[in-house]
């Protein structure tokens, strides 16, 4: 589950990684209305970005593998740092956005990933950062010149890929995979493993009855997964926009997931 975090910085532990601003660097032109504040010359809402690098006085290090944001036209932002989750929201200052309202999940990774996912967190958190897309690239420059580069995502097959949910369950223990050779979706609703058919036509999937192990968990998982098997045993129509798919039942039950590679 998401923590809300405090706005002073924290230093790194093998539990809490980013404790710092992590609705990087992606504002809408929504945000910024209301404030007086102008819009960028060039939008980076409603984009799918890949976090490619990060460079620090002079050093440049590249991203974890699978490390993406998205932000959506109303401000909100969500992605990945290649192990932990992360969501909030972002306004614009002329050129300029700052960050505000981070969260994270509190996942424990391997040591390289996690200095590199605080090195990001510390970055992206520094103050109100510069703007600037080029031919698909995105590049946010802290007040000190140290940058994060990010590029245009490209949308993620629907099928092979394990498709992370992000909510209602957001710890990571849920996740999907649609198999095309056996017309089949199998993986976990955070408590019990699950299989179905699935027949994917039209922008819509029918998923067949869910076979389920029996296993019981803390009462927030099971919530959690109450809610996931709502999308089985009916159709589902799916989007996927960059690394993020979005599947909603016919009775209005929607739930998003994020690729992991």
């Amino acid at each position: 589950m998401y923590r809300q975090k405090h706005k002073q910085r924290m230093t790194l532990t093998a539990v809490a990684v980013l404790a710092v601003p992590l609705a990087v660097a992606c504002g809408s032109e929504k945000a910024g209305a209301g404030s007086g504040a102008a819009e960028p010359a060039q939008p980076v809402t409603g984009i799918r970005w890949s976090i490619d690098s990060v460079t620090v006085d002079g050093t440049t290090r590249r991203a974890p593998d699978g490390a993406n944001l998205t932000v959506d036209d109303d401000g909100s932002v969500e992605g990945t740092y290649g192990c932990n989750l992360f969501k909030g929201r972002a306004t614009f200052e002329g050129d300029r956005i700052r960050l505000a309202d981070r969260d994270t999940t509190l996942r424990a990774c391997d040591k390289q990933v996690m200095d590199l996912e605080g090195t990001l967190a510390r970055t992206l958190g520094d103050g109100a950062l510069r703007t600037e897309v080029d031919d698909g690239r995105l590049t946010l420059t802290t007040e000190g010149g140290d940058t994060v580069r990010l590029s245009r995502a490209e949308d993620s097959p629907l099928y092979g890929t394990e498709w992370t949910v992000t909510t209602p369950a957001v710890d990571r223990r849920a996740h999907l995979t649609f198999d095309k050779e056996e017309g089949t979706v199998a993986g976990s609703l955070g408590c019990n493993h699950v299989n179905a058919e699935a027949t994917v036509r039209d922008g819509r999937i029918t998923l067949g009855v869910p076979g389920l192990t029996r296993m019981m968990c803390e009462d927030s998982l099971m919530d959690s997964e109450r809610a996931l098997t709502q999308l089985f045993n009916g159709t589902v129509s799916y989007r996927i926009e960059g690394q993020t798919l979005t599947l909603t039942s016919e009775n209005g039950t929607s739930v998003r997931a994020v690729a992991q590679h």
